[in-house]
This record gives C-alpha cells, structure tokens and sequence, in this order.
C-alpha cells in the first residue's frame, strides 16, 4: 500500500475517535496518560492538541519528549497508535488557525486576556512529530464482527478484527 494512502487511512482512523489517550514520562520515569482531545488535521502537520501552560504534562515533556497517543474506538474494535516526539507551541497564529470555541470550557474565564480565547496566554499546543504509527483498519460490518467473536468464543478459535499496518516516520514525510 502506498504510504500517502496510509497515512490518509490512519487519519481517517483518528478523525473517527474523539479522545486520544496521551503519554508521557515523568520525572521518576513512570508513563502517565491522559484524555487529550487532537485537533483538527492541517496540512503539514501530524497530530496538534490543545493544552493549557500550566499543567504537569509540559513539565514531563521538558524532561522527555517522547510520547505515544493511542486511539480505540469501541464501535468499530479499530485501534491507533502513534509513538513520536512532542513540542511545544505558544504561536498565536497556529493557536487562532486551530482554536475552536469549546476551549473556552477547559480554561473558563478568569478575566482580562485569561478568558479562554485565542489570545489565552494560558492555551499552548503540543505537536506530535510522528515518529512510527501503528493500526488496525476493519473492513467488516458490525453485525459480521459480533458473528466472528460469538463464534470463536464457541470454537475457541481466534478471531482476526482486521489488519495491522504500520507507517514510519519517513513514510509519513513522502
């Protein structure tokens, strides 16, 4: 398969899932997740999230970069996974290009330019520079998928939801 059609078919896997569970490391070395919400695709870019300055994440990826945001989507038993580096973006325009109205929710209203807008000092964003994505794309109705896993839990046999593919970081530069 052709890396652009991949890389196109992971998107179109992300763009189905709201929430991208979002790794870092911390100062001990322990991973810790969090729900991120990712943010629309734009040209040029891998994956964007949202975060505001003051949270513990910014300080987990001054110490490591490296993250992973994975993505499942219970509906369908697709999944994502995408291992990169992360930075971090205080740029106003990119901020204005992406920002949606419901940031204003996560940040409230404080008054003066902390009002959750787009001129928010507080609102930062985190680009993931993908390094390796990995993902399962089903190509089966559900009705079909609910039929495979009844009957390889009679059979005890094991059921195949769909087809693991991988696209690297230089694939993703094509």
């Amino acid at each position: 398969m052709a890396a652009s059609k991949k890389i196109d078919e992971l998107y179109d896997l992300i763009k189905g899932i709201e929430t991208a569970m979002f790794t870092t490391r911390g100062p001990t070395g322990q991973l810790v997740s969090r729900p991120m919400a990712t943010q629309d695709r734009i040209e040029g870019a891998d994956l964007w999230f949202v975060t505001n300055t003051d949270t513990h994440k910014l300080d987990d990826l001054a110490l490591d970069p490296h993250v992973n945001c994975s993505y499942y989507n219970n509906r369908t038993h697709e999944w994502v996974s995408v291992s990169g580096l992360a930075h971090v973006s205080k740029n106003r325009a990119r901020i204005r290009q992406l920002y949606q109205e419901d940031w204003k929710t996560w940040f409230g209203d404080e008054g003066g330019d902390r009002d959750g807008g787009p001129n928010d000092s507080r609102i930062a964003l985190i680009m993931v520079e993908a390094e390796l994505a990995t993902y399962m794309k089903v190509n089966k109705s559900r009705p079909v998928i609910l039929f495979e896993t009844l009957k390889g839990i009679v059979t005890r046999s094991r059921r195949v939801a769909g087809d693991v593919k991988e696209v690297t970081g230089a694939e993703m530069m094509d």
